[in-house]
């Protein structure tokens, strides 16, 4: 099927007001997101009585994003992209407060819980890129994607750094990055008001109700299959290995100020690329880009595998972060043109659902690989990146698949 999703917006200029704000939403909002994958592990590490579910809080965060998002999705399309994000934002604050709480009493249970809800803001922010497309023409839709993705540069730089600040500010470990987080949330949901969107669909979009696909429809459409399969291996590599990044670098005689840097230095490599991205898929075609992404997180994983010191820790995070970039803006793209803008909320939130539960899976697989697959955290870690093999195969052969099913139908 060919894109269907054409957009008669020729003028842009409601688009790029869009982007500038959900860019500022990225880079304060956004800050939350490394600092909870730098402190959920170690904090988990220190709460847990079996060292196997260390990663289990940023399990619980994926998780929540994977249980909203199918609820999420379907209100922003009765009520608007702003009541969803005013929502994502108040649940960040809670879960935060929540899991401060749990630090402060002992409650590995309590922390877990608070992690569960800052999964609310992390399925909303998932949203950010599909809003960018929402008022932008088929010409600035890869563009508008990558530019909102490129505001985690900051949120990069802010994150860590002011992780760096707090975590150990208080007496109780890792409590000032949740009250930090708090802050984040609370500040900056005030930015979503200077959104220009609709509050809704269109009437016009409401009347052609009855010929919005099944969900069952939708996932015989090649390009969706193949974008959201893209999506969950892409996603779930990089937080598989990520999430396992802190114990790692510890484990193996590094400090907690390395991996707040090694992940900070991640993150800035997640999101630079997405100043050129939305060029590159362009010229050459998105299926090209996240062929691209696949190798390079091949790579990575090589990289990783070669030894342990800073410069392998450092190189292999920055490799998986432009991976990841190539990988998940090129299927969000290829996802975003590939549905009517009245299915939206239907296939939008069945994909975030899907990814984010496979990313839920591999976040809990990490925990169980660095600590308890191996006796040293070298072995640990290696086993972590050797399971990126089989899913690197099996979205490297969907993307195979999809051409040679273009060519049978040419």
């Amino acid at each position: 099927m060919t894109d269907i999703a054409q957009n008669p917006h020729a003028d842009d200029s409601r688009a790029r007001r869009n982007v500038l704000v959900l860019v500022l939403a990225q880079a304060i909002l956004g800050a939350q997101m490394p600092m909870v994958f730098v402190t959920g592990g170690l904090a988990g590490n220190m709460l847990a009585t079996n060292p196997c579910l260390a990663t289990l809080p940023i399990s619980m965060i994926v998780f929540g994003s994977m249980t909203t998002a199918p609820w999420i999705s379907p209100y922003m399309q009765r009520n608007g992209r702003r009541a969803g994000f005013i929502i994502g934002a108040l649940g960040g604050a809670a879960g935060a407060a929540l899991s401060a709480y749990g630090l402060y009493i002992g409650s590995f249970l309590t922390l877990l819980a608070g992690s569960y809800l800052t999964g609310i803001y992390m399925s909303a922010q998932g949203f950010y890129r599909f809003a960018a497309a929402d008022m932008a023409s088929d010409a600035y839709k890869p563009k508008a994607i990558s530019y909102v993705m490129a505001g985690g540069l900051l949120s990069a730089i802010i994150g860590p750094q002011l992780n760096k600040q707090v975590m150990e500010a208080w007496m109780v470990p890792f409590f000032g990055t949740y009250a930090a987080i708090v802050a984040l949330n609370l500040g900056g949901l005030f930015l979503f008001f200077a959104l220009d969107l609709p509050a809704k669909i269109e009437a016009t979009a409401q009347k052609t109700a009855t010929a919005i696909r099944s969900k069952t429809a939708l996932l015989k459409e090649p390009r969706i299959v193949v974008a959201i399969i893209c999506a969950m291996v892409s996603y779930s590599l990089m937080n598989l290995v990520m999430t396992s990044t802190p114990l790692a670098v510890v484990g193996c005689g590094f400090t907690n100020d390395n991996a707040n840097d090694i992940v900070s230095a991640h993150v800035l490599a997640m999101f630079a690329p997405s100043f050129f991205t939305g060029h590159l898929i362009a010229r050459f075609g998105v299926e090209r880009i996240i062929g691209a992404g696949l190798v390079v997180l091949a790579i990575a994983g090589g990289v990783a595998l070669s030894g342990v010191t800073l410069t392998n820790f450092f190189g292999a995070l920055i490799l998986l972060g432009i991976g990841w970039n190539f990988g998940f803006i090129g299927a969000t793209t290829m996802l975003a043109s590939s549905h009517a803008p009245e299915e939206r909320g239907r296939i939008q939130g069945l994909n975030d659902a899907m990814v984010f539960g496979c990313v839920t899976v591999a976040s809990l697989a990490s925990g169980g690989l660095m600590n308890c697959s191996g006796g040293t955290a070298v072995e640990g870690w290696n086993a972590v990146n050797y399971a990126m093999g089989p899913f690197l195969a099996l979205a490297g052969g969907a993307l195979v698949w999809l051409a040679v099913d273009r060519r049978r139908a040419v």
